[in-house]
C-alpha cells in the first residue's frame, strides 16, 4: 500500500471517494444558485409586492419579488420614468435599493415622487443576508432579488426624510471637507521649507477659512427662513456648551432627535455601549455603528462643553474619580448631551440646568 513516500488508493476505495466526490459537488452546485427562487422563500402579504434596485453608477437593475428575471435600465431621468411605468405594470408599492455613495439619490427622489414607498439599505444588511441564505453567487439581478426579499421581510418603514434636510445636508458636508482640506492644507505646510509653498499653504488656509464662515453663515440663514426648523436650532442652542455649528449638525443629520426614545438616540450617534457576551465570556463594551459625522461633531463639541455644562462638568469629574479614562468618561458625556438635546426637543421648552 505505501511505497516511494505515496500512498496508493485501492480500487475498492478509489471508487467510494470518485462517488462521494461527485455527491458533494452536486450538493454544492444546489447551495449556489443562479437566480433566487424568491417565491418560495419569504411569505409576503397579498397586497404587498416589493421590488429591490442594485444601483450603480449607469444601470438600475430592477427585479420584483415573485416574478422571474430582471430588468435593466439606465441610471438617468429616462431611465427611471422606465422603471416606474415597469413598477406600476406589476402593481408594486415598496421599493428597496442599497446606500450606494450618492448614486441612489436621484432614483429615490423620482419613485417617492412617483408614489412609492422606498427603503435605502445598508450594503452590509443586503450582505448579511446574503450570508444567511449561504448564497455566494453574486451578479447585479441576484442583488437585485436580494434586495426585493430583504424589502419583503421589513416590518416597517421609517418616514421619508425632509426634503429641505436634503439640500442642507449636501452644504453642511461641503463645510465638512473645507475643514478637512484645511486640516490636510496645516500638515503640508508643517513641512513646507520653501517660502513660496510655505506663502501658497498660508493663503490657502486663509481662503479656505473665509469660504467655511461664509457657506455657515448662508446655511443659518437658509434654516433660519423656516419657522419650524428655526425654532429647533433654538432649543438646540439653549443648551449650555452646544454652539451655532454643532447646533446646526445636529439639526440636519439627526432629524429624528425629539421623537424617539433616549436609548435609540445613543444607539443612532454611535454612542451606545455595545454589550459583548457569551456563555461564561464577558468582554468590555464598546461603542461601534452609528452616524460618523455627527458622533465627530458631539465628540470635539463635548469637550468643551463640560468647561461650560455645569450638570456635564459634574457627571465628567464623577466619571474621573472613579478611575474612568478620559476619552470613556468624554464619550459618557457626549452620549448624555445626545439625551439632553432629545429631551430638549420633545418638550419643545429650552434648556434648564438641574444642578444644584
Amino acid at each position: 500500500m505505501i511505497g516511494s513516500g505515496f500512498f496508493i488508493w485501492p480500487e475498492w476505495l478509489l471508487e467510494l471517494r470518485v462517488r462521494f466526490h461527485k455527491e458533494g459537488s452536486r450538493k454544492m452546485s444546489k447551495t449556489i444558485t443562479p437566480l433566487l427562487k424568491n417565491q418560495d422563500d419569504v411569505t409576503v402579504s397579498a397586497n404587498l409586492v416589493c421590488a429591490g434596485i442594485d444601483v450603480s453608477k449607469a444601470w438600475l437593475d430592477a427585479a420584483v419579488i415573485k416574478t422571474n428575471g430582471a430588468s435593466r435600465c439606465a441610471n438617468t431621468p429616462d431611465g427611471h420614468a422606465k422603471l416606474i411605468a415597469a413598477f406600476r405594470k406589476h402593481n408594486v408599492t415598496r421599493v428597496g435599493l442599497e446606500a450606494t455613495g450618492g448614486y441612489e439619490q436621484d432614483v429615490v427622489l423620482a419613485l417617492r415622487e412617483a408614489g412609492f414607498a422606498v427603503h435605502v439599505f445598508q450594503p452590509r444588511q443586503v450582505k448579511a443576508y446574503a450570508i444567511y441564505r449561504l448564497q455566494r453567487a453574486k451578479t447585479d439581478r441576484i442583488d437585485a432579488q436580494l434586495i426585493a426579499l430583504c424589502t419583503a421581510g421589513l416590518d416597517t418603514l421609517r418616514p421619508p426624510p425632509d426634503g429641505r434636510l436634503l439640500e442642507f445636508a449636501a452644504r453642511l458636508t461641503l463645510i465638512d471637507q473645507m475643514s478637512e482640506d484645511i486640516t490636510r492644507t496645516k500638515t503640508r505646510a508643517e513641512h513646507g521649507k520653501v517660502p513660496d509653498v510655505r506663502a501658497y499653504h498660508a493663503s490657502e488656509i486663509k481662503r479656505l477659512r473665509a469660504a467655511s464662515a461664509k457657506a455657515y453663515a448662508r446655511l443659518a440663514s437658509l434654516i433660519r427662513a423656516h419657522d419650524d426648523l428655526k425654532t429647533k436650532l433654538a432649543l438646540i442652542e439653549s443648551i449650555d456648551g452646544i454652539g451655532l455649528r454643532t447646533a446646526i449638525a445636529i439639526l440636519i443629520r439627526m432629524p429624528e432627535l425629539g421623537s424617539i426614545s433616549r436609548e435609540q438616540a445613543a444607539a443612532l450617534t454611535g454612542l451606545a455601549p455595545v454589550t459583548r457576551e457569551s456563555g461564561t465570556s464577558t468582554k468590555e463594551s464598546h461603542i461601534e455603528g452609528g452616524r460618523m459625522r455627527i458622533r465627530t461633531a458631539l465628540f470635539a463639541c463635548t469637550q468643551a462643553a463640560i468647561q461650560w455644562n455645569a450638570e456635564l462638568k459634574a457627571f465628567y469629574v464623577r466619571l474621573m474619580s472613579k478611575g474612568k479614562h478620559h476619552r470613556k468618561s468624554i464619550i459618557a458625556c457626549a452620549r448624555k448631551l445626545t439625551i439632553f438635546v432629545n429631551t430638549v426637543l420633545k418638550r419643545q421648552t429650552p434648556w434648564q440646568s438641574q444642578t444644584a
